[in-house]
């Protein structure tokens, strides 16, 4: 019982701490979402371009990252980086563990989008673009008007998904110095050594976290009709 209640008193006094992290987790996986769909949008028409100068790229950047672990990608930029451009111009350099971290999660984020995209556009009927076409459209406008709206309706599951294990794989910015949620739950544990209650309360964040985005998304795609085509 004595230990039952030490427990639950560490997961109090930590949750505030928690929390905090929780807030910056949700806002830097955001923002890597956000942005990693722009990239990801970008290199999806890029790939499913007729252009080499296009395709090519759009190809590497997507192999590559989703060929190596978001860990070796965390590690490579914050410190890989700088590390040669140091070497280069003799000068320190520092990047914003932040900073590095939106960067990171978005390139990473942008390479799993570009396939959700891809394949939504992929599965828009053929003949859709060749009847706006023939009406005069050119191929961005009908890409813009017609092939991309609907696609979107179609990547709206993948998409919630891709959002929500990126909320999970954040954790993984802890290791240099991001103060998401379970940097907060690490510099806890440094202190106190109450390693099983607090992640414990971590794990219990991360579920609550996961389990509104889930619904959220869910609600989004009967709002949306998704799966109604």
């Amino acid at each position: 019982m004595d230990i039952l209640q030490s427990y639950i008193g560490h997961i109090i006094n930590v949750m505030p701490s928690l929390l905090q992290g929780a807030v910056i987790t949700v806002e830097v996986t955001s923002l890597s979402v956000f942005f990693g769909t722009i990239i990801g949008i970008f290199m999806a028409l890029g790939k499913l371009s007729k252009s080499k100068i296009f395709h090519y790229p759009s190809v590497v950047y997507i192999d590559f990252i989703r060929g190596t672990p978001l860990l070796v990608q965390i590690l490579l930029f914050y410190y890989g980086i700088p590390g040669l451009i140091s070497n280069v111009t003799g000068e320190p350099l520092r990047i914003d563990p932040i900073l590095a971290g939106v960067v990171v999660c978005s390139i990473n984020s942008g390479a799993y989008v570009a396939e959700i995209v891809r394949a939504g556009i992929q599965s828009i009927e053929k003949g859709q673009m060749e009847a706006a076409r023939s009406l005069g459209m050119s191929h961005a406008q009908t890409m813009k008007d017609i092939i991309l709206p609907q696609a979107f309706r179609r990547i709206m599951p993948p998409l919630g998904n891709e959002f929500i294990v990126l909320l999970k794989d954040s954790s993984l910015l802890a290791v240099i110095g991001v103060p998401e949620l379970l940097k907060s739950g690490q510099l806890y544990v440094a202190t106190t050594f109450a390693s099983f209650p607090v992640y414990i309360g971590v794990a219990l964040v991360y579920l609550v976290m996961t389990l509104t985005i889930s619904r959220l998304v869910h609600y989004s795609e009967r709002r949306l009709g998704v799966g109604n085509d």
